[in-house]
Parts: C-alpha cells; sequence; structure tokens
C-alpha cells in the first residue's frame, strides 16, 4: 500500500462479492472512472474474499483489471483469502500486490481513509 497518511485524494475501493454483474457494472466501472476522469488523484482497489476467485476464473476481469492497472490504479489483494482460494499466483501474475490485508486495512480506517465498499 503507498499511502496510509489519510491522503483525502486517494479512494481505496474493497472489492469482496463474487457476483459478476457487481464488478462489472460497479466496482469497475466506478474504480476505473475515478482514475481515468480524476474524480481522485489515486485510487487502490483491494481484492477479497470470493472476489479474489471470481478474478481468477473470468478472462474478462482479467483484462478489466489490467487496464485498470495500466490506467494506474493500485491494485492490492488480501492474502489470507487468495492463500485459502489458491489463487495467489493467478492474482501476482495480474500485477496485484498479495498482501495480508487486515493491518493495513485497520490503519486506514483508524485514520479516516476514502474507503467504498462493494
Amino acid at each position: 500500500m503507498t499511502d496510509q497518511s489519510g491522503n483525502p485524494d486517494k479512494l481505496y475501493v474493497l472489492w469482496t462479492s463474487g457476483d459478476r454483474e457487481v464488478a462489472l457494472k460497479m466496482v469497475f466501472m466506478y474504480t476505473r472512472n475515478s482514475r481515468l476522469k480524476g474524480w481522485w488523484d489515486e485510487v487502490a482497489l483491494i481484492i477479497w474474499g470470493p472476489s479474489a476467485v471470481l478474478l481468477s476464473q473470468d478472462d474478462e476481469l482479467r483484462r478489466e483489471v489490467a487496464d485498470m492497472r495500466d490506467a494506474g490504479v493500485e491494485l492490492l489483494a488480501c492474502r489470507a483469502c487468495s492463500d485459502a482460494y489458491g489463487v495467489t499466483r493467478q492474482l501476482e501474475a495480474l500485477g496485484v500486490s498479495v498482501i495480508y490485508m487486515g493491518e493495513p486495512l485497520t490503519e486506514l480506517l483508524k485514520q479516516g481513509a476514502r474507503l467504498v465498499t462493494f
């Protein structure tokens, strides 16, 4: 995670849903546009739980995430979840930083970071 200082111009998007439509029509649309349209200076997508499995199995979603990465969205995933689901290597191959997220997320919340969850 590049910024835990409570930067008011950084948005963290916590994606936990295993629902493909939620990914395409809400999570990815808002995350990508937040970065491309300059709504936020910095944007990070946190992949957690069932979303890690969905991403590892869906070519279209992987392409979308690669596009977000190329647009400057920071990609993070919970290692405990990805290890439990056996998808850590697939996420890392997409350029996702796979780390234990419990403590970093707690720090973000305590600092009042801008966080939206799906």
